[in-house]
């Protein structure tokens, strides 16, 4: 089956996402709990509040509340929005539309959750990214989840080149405590993902 076309967006902007999730078009969504990810959370108990930014379908959001977590999802995309409360029932109410960049009122918190979110921004939001989520996770906190590291400029989804790249956006203000290899990643970042945490320094 051939990928639909859609009208040129910017990635940075919502309509480029509600146009792939009204048509129902989410390659990058994996359909699961990624293994890492559950792995995490059963490794230690739940400690306080958790942000799933760029939530999508939404299944994380559902699991790591199964798992304890004071957990909120936003996205900017009404139809990803839409899609995910459907699916995820009783935790639809953790669910709301909302930008990353604007104040979100429960931060800051112990965890923010990676899935396919920066790799979704366009490269020159990164520098921005950064300093938003030194803002949104608290010292002593981390930062847990997926980075897809690759060579090509084209995107979404849009690709670290190196881990020195990664860590001089994230160093200044955080550790990183766990760099592993992925076993289940979908087709698109097969052989490109790292699983990593990275714990907020003190202030």
């Amino acid at each position: 089956m051939e990928s639909p076309t859609f009208p040129r967006r910017d990635p940075a902007d919502a309509d480029f996402w509600d146009l792939r999730y009204g048509a129902r078009f989410a390659p990058w969504d994996a359909g699961k709990v990624p293994a890492r990810l559950r792995e995490f959370a059963g490794a230690r108990p739940a400690a306080g509040n958790a942000l799933v930014p760029g939530c999508g379908s939404a299944r994380d959001v559902a699991f790591l509340a199964d798992s304890g977590w004071d957990v909120v999802g936003i996205d900017f995309s009404a139809e990803a929005l839409a899609l995910a409360r459907r699916a995820i029932g009783p935790h639809a109410g953790r669910l709301r539309q909302a930008d990353f960049f604007a104040p979100i009122p429960e931060a800051p918190f112990a965890l923010v959750y990676e899935r396919a979110f920066l790799c979704a921004l366009p490269r020159r939001l990164w520098p921005a990214w950064a300093a938003r989520v030194a803002e949104l996770v608290a010292p002593g906190g981390v930062l847990a989840g997926f980075f897809y590291f690759d060579a090509g400029d084209r995107g979404p989804p849009f690709a670290l080149y190196s881990r020195d790249e990664l860590d001089a956006l994230l160093a200044a203000r955080f550790e990183r405590t766990e760099d592993a290899a992925v076993d289940d990643s979908i087709p698109v970042f097969v052989g490109k993902e790292r699983w990593q945490v990275w714990r907020r320094r003190g202030e």
